[in-house]
């Protein structure tokens, strides 16, 4: 009955090993003692979903892309990031300073065993994914999707006036509408104005160095952060796709998935 007993546990913890990856609802405690929610989906060749201001991962499963790279044979990873979902969400200027939302991305990649990653990026999830793909030489290929350049600008007057309303400012009427959008959610504000206030920019200097494949893909009818075509020539050898869609609907196309699924297979 012993040897029955060990045999039956040994059986058990194989299947826990082999399904650690399958489950849903870990969380990776980075550097800072900042806990990080996160999922892991496949057992392909990994691929990193960044989300964008106000929303989560699950905001991944909304969309074209989550299901089309699970169907596709990848590994697919999705995380709050910190100040959002089910992550911690800090206080603290020092919790959002120095790149402390693409060091999450790189330490759960580490924490993951991950050799190699795509990471994919959209709208405010497309300026970490900037730095990360600076940061990390185990980031392979990149897509960036909604951003223009204008997030290179330190003092981009978008960062800066919604970051202010975050504040209080009621003048800044150019983000009335993420303003809206904010007041209708249960967000916790505060760390939505720290995100804004310590939002990383990467220099014109640092993308000139990038040597990994990058691809820019926007909406057709996507005005939001700056000229796409302008992030095209900082870049080398980036290449720049359009979908269908403004900025809000663009990433959850069908045209967005097939897109990144072919610069994926390249």
């Amino acid at each position: 009955m012993k040897r029955i007993w060990l045999l039956i546990m040994a059986g058990i913890m194989v299947c826990f090993a082999a399904g650690a990856h399958q489950s849903e609802g870990s969380y990776f405690t980075d550097a800072d003692g900042v806990k990080i929610y996160y999922e892991v989906q496949g057992e392909g060749s990994p691929v990193i979903l960044v989300h964008g201001f106000t929303n989560n991962s699950q905001s991944w499963k909304k969309g074209s892309l989550y299901p089309a790279l699970l169907k596709a044979g990848y590994q697919v990873i999705i995380l709050d990031q910190r100040g959002n979902g089910r992550s911690d969400k800090p206080h603290t200027d020092a919790a959002y300073r120095y790149d402390a939302e693409a060091k999450d991305i790189m330490g759960l990649a580490t924490a993951l065993g991950l050799k190699q990653y795509a990471i994919v990026g959209y709208s405010r999830g497309s300026i970490i994914t900037s730095r990360v793909m600076v940061l990390d030489k185990r980031v392979r290929k990149a897509v960036m999707g909604g951003m223009g350049a204008a997030y290179t600008n330190p003092q981009w007057p978008r960062r800066v006036h919604a970051y202010r309303a975050l504040m209080g400012d009621t003048t800044l009427h150019d983000v009335d509408e993420m303003m809206a959008w904010i007041h209708k959610n249960n967000f916790d504000n505060i760390s939505l104005m720290l995100q804004q206030k310590h939002q990383p920019s990467t220099s014109p200097a640092e993308l000139a160095r990038v040597k990994i494949p990058v691809l820019l893909i926007d909406g057709n009818l996507d005005q939001t952060n700056g000229d796409v075509h302008e992030l095209q020539r900082l870049i080398p050898g980036s290449v720049y796709t359009e979908t269908p869609g403004d900025h809000n609907s663009a990433g959850n196309t069908e045209q967005f998935a097939n897109t990144i699924l072919a610069f994926l297979r390249q």
